[in-house]
């Protein structure tokens, strides 16, 4: 008996090494919280999980939060849910989401028509590192607990030039925030357009697409739907969200200390190897001016700061120029983002990268992209969207950059 609940709790931590998880007829609802009744309906739910999953985290009343449903579930959260008249099925089958994400036919070179491995991701940085040796060279921005590096491309033209900062797959599900991440790097390395060719001679970029590898790894090999980092916490639980592991404002609302929470922000702040030893890096550098932290999904541009929606800090400026990249980023393809902090335009949330970065670091220029798109696909978005989210993309991030410097941050 003893070792068949030591073998029931291994399969259940996830130690157990098997196929890999499909979610086939699992349901993702939209639901707007109306009530406190319903409030704390779901911030127990996000307590205690029980097959449910909740994928943002119910805050206050007003937000509309995504909880994916399993199937053996659907009776349930249908009585559960019954007299709230405010939830909306987005995915029916999340596993056809899933199967459709990827190109039939998978391209034999790097490009953006297909989302990449973090070998892949790996490799194709050292070649354009090494094709573009006299502006380009890999950086190491810090380790993760299974030990991978976090691998970063920093070009720079010449000395002397302000630096921008960008931070790509903290939430290891979200594969368009990496695949933009390299997006950008290619376009400044091999774009003949005059404003992004301007960009990058004018700024030194750092980089790092994949900050949670362990992470990203598992969600190709084991779980599609991993968020969160790779260290065991308990028997279990793994993992912590690493995008509430920044000391500022840690544990001030919207984190968990729950270690199965999707947003457990760990047992004390940079707990986690990768968001300390990225820290470190980023607190060599002496000439960051612009921090951009690459999310999905939702169709914004946030501004810090988390833990409230009052207007701290240079927030009018960012809300400014937010105005001006998003209207940009809308002209070629139509696609609407809101922009606003964290707290105002999606839900409180602490301990973020952002927040760190401007609250504790001070740096000027701070942005949290939540890309494509607002929940018709989810973290599944077919690939042949990373390519246009690319471009509209790098629009906003060369107005940023322009505004931003007429506006004295450089």
């Amino acid at each position: 008996m003893k070792f068949l609940i030591v073998l029931l709790l291994a399969l259940v931590a996830g130690v157990w090494c098997g196929e890999k998880a499909r979610f086939d007829h699992y349901r993702i609802y939209s639901v707007t919280i109306e009530t406190e009744e319903q409030l704390q309906v779901l911030r127990q739910i996000d307590e205690n999980p029980n097959g449910y999953e909740l994928l943002d985290y119910p805050s206050v009343v007003g937000i509309v939060i995504q909880v994916m449903v399993p199937p053996h579930k659907r009776a349930d959260f249908a009585e559960l849910t019954a007299n709230w008249g405010n939830v909306r099925l987005d995915i029916d089958n999340l596993q056809e989401k899933f199967d459709e994400e990827q190109p039939t036919v998978r391209p034999r070179a790097f490009g953006w028509d297909a989302y990449h491995t973090l070998d892949e991701i790996y490799e194709w940085m050292d070649v354009m590192a090494w094709a573009h040796s006299n502006v380009a060279t890999i950086v190491t921005g810090g380790v993760s607990h299974e030990g991978r590096l976090i691998k970063g491309l920093k070009i720079s033209h010449k000395s002397g030039n302000p630096g921008v900062f960008i931070e790509g797959g903290i939430h290891s599900r979200e594969w368009i925030a990496i695949a933009t991440s390299t997006f950008i790097a290619n376009e400044l390395l091999t774009s003949s357009n005059a404003d992004i060719q301007y960009a990058a001679q004018n700024y030194d970029w750092y980089i790092f697409p994949v900050t949670n590898p362990d992470g990203y790894v598992h969600t190709h090999n084991s779980n599609r739907m991993w968020r969160k980092t790779r260290r065991p916490i308990n028997i279990l639980c793994t993992g912590v969200d690493a995008n509430r592991n920044f000391p500022f404002n840690w544990m001030q609302g919207g984190a968990s200390s729950n270690p199965c929470s999707e947003i457990f922000a760990g047992p004390e702040p940079f707990s986690e190897v990768e968001t300390r030893t990225l820290s470190d890096y980023y607190s060599s550098l002496s000439d960051v001016s612009t921090y951009i932290s690459i999310h999905a999904f939702g169709q914004m541009l946030l501004v810090p700061f988390g833990h409230t929606t009052a207007a701290l800090g240079n927030y009018h400026d960012l809300v400014a120029i937010a105005s001006k990249a998003t209207a940009k980023l809308s002209e070629r393809f139509g696609t609407r983002y809101t922009y606003g902090n964290i707290a105002e335009t999606i839900y409180i949330a602490t301990g973020g990268s952002i927040d760190w970065a401007a609250g504790a670091k001070g740096t000027g220029l701070v942005y949290a992209y939540e890309l494509r798109d607002t929940g018709t696909h989810g973290f599944s978005l077919p690939a042949n969207q990373i390519r246009p989210t690319g471009q509209e993309t790098m629009d906003s991030l060369i107005v940023i950059l322009r505004e931003g410097a007429n506006l004295g941050y450089h």
